[in-house]
């Protein structure tokens, strides 16, 4: 029996510039981090490759101006922009691009956070000063005189992201409501901005007579003048680059992985897995905050990676079942399930699963790992 399970290892490549053949960089650092540390690579092992390195690759970008051209184009000079996620980094820029786009611009924001956690006001307060949060509504004023600036502050960043928010353009009115149907007492031209929960909220305006609708993957899911674009995704999974310009999510990402996957048999002689990851799928304990800003953990990702783990719940089997070791072991090879057996295997998906690891192994900061390799993930007790 091995005795070591699975395993994750950053691995570094060079700075990478729009037009660099980053297929061939990848599995040039895969190859050479296992040469020169003595890592045998295997069938079935993993390689992750962060979706922002492929995205500067091919230089998927788009300034605020063409952003502000895409919003005009499909609303005129008028939008409500309903649940955004309150983060300088992710949503700033797109709230400064829509409104170079329009004449008048109303913000419905979530409280007291946001869809992904980020809070714009305690909890506790909430309840304190005896605020129904699924029925009652305020301005931006009436905001302000219940909750002073402390208050309002990210416990971890310091920031007022409503006073930030406001102070991006002078054609913004924000107001605060959990109710979609809010803001159709100021606009029926809606820009649908949640993430996870968009379709839903697209179908609940729709039906309460909202006339022009759109989501964020729906803005600048095409090319403007030859501008980056993501014809899935739109600006979702967008990310800061510059104080005028945006990095969006990666096209072409199921060419991209194949490629990386036959290049790889062909160098190795092995069938490694491959996938683009974004933001993992796990929720930080002590901020509340949920890390997954993206629209998913891992948009492209080769056949092998499909699905969900095929588990026996190892520990009640060792609590409760009465069986030897060698019995267990039959018995995870046979893979034999009953619904006991796997109770408490939650059924995620491989990719979600694997992609989150990722993300966790090569940071968000200056590690310098953005291409990670998984040893190890589909082995169980019973692989020797």
């Amino acid at each position: 029996m091995r005795s070591i399970g699975t395993v994750s290892w950053g691995i570094r490549v060079p700075i990478i510039k729009k037009g660099d053949d980053l297929e061939n960089i990848v599995v040039d650092a895969v190859i050479s981090a296992s040469e020169s540390n003595n890592i045998l690579l295997n069938n079935r092992d993993i390689v992750g490759v962060t979706e922002s390195l492929l995205a500067r690759a091919q230089g998927n970008y788009v300034t605020l101006d063409t952003v502000g051209k895409d919003i005009n184009n499909k609303f005129g000079d008028e939008v409500g922009i309903i649940f955004p996620i309150l983060s300088r980094n992710r949503f700033a820029l797109i709230l400064k691009g829509v409104s170079r786009g329009v004449k008048k611009l109303y913000v419905q924001l979530n409280y007291p956070n946001d869809e992904v956690g980020n809070p714009i006001a305690s909890i506790n307060k909430i309840y304190e000063k005896g605020i129904n949060p699924y029925s009652d509504e305020f301005t931006e004023e009436e905001f302000k005189n219940i909750f002073n600036s402390d208050e309002r502050k990210n416990p971890f960043t310091g920031v007022d992201i409503l006073e930030y928010y406001k102070n991006l353009s002078d054609n913004i009115e924000i107001f605060f409501s959990n109710k979609p149907t809010s803001m159709l007492r100021y606009t029926k031209n809606i820009l649908v901005s949640d993430i996870h929960t968009r379709f839903r909220t697209k179908e609940i305006l729709k039906e309460a007579g909202a006339e022009i609708i759109y989501s964020l993957d729906e803005i600048l899911s095409e090319s403007i003048n030859g501008s980056g674009y993501n014809k899935d995704y739109g600006l979702l999974g967008s990310n800061y680059s510059t104080d005028e310009a945006l990095k969006l999510f990666p096209r072409d990402g199921q060419i991209f992985v194949n490629n990386i996957q036959n290049k790889l048999m062909e160098r190795t002689g092995k069938k490694l897995e491959v996938l683009i990851f974004g933001d993992g799928a796990f929720k930080d304990p002590a901020a509340g905050i949920w890390e997954l800003a993206d629209p998913v953990v891992s948009p492209a990702f080769t056949e092998g990676l499909v699905g969900t783990p095929s588990e026996i719940k190892l520990k009640f089997l060792a609590d409760s079942s009465g069986l030897s070791e060698t019995e267990i072991m039959e018995k995870i090879r046979l893979k034999n399930k009953t619904e006991k057996e796997s109770l408490g295997t939650t059924p995620r998906k491989i990719t979600d699963l694997v992609g989150s690891l990722c993300d966790l192994t090569s940071g968000s900061g200056d590690k310098g790992t953005p291409v990670v390799l998984v040893q190890g993930y589909f082995d169980n007790y019973a692989n020797i």
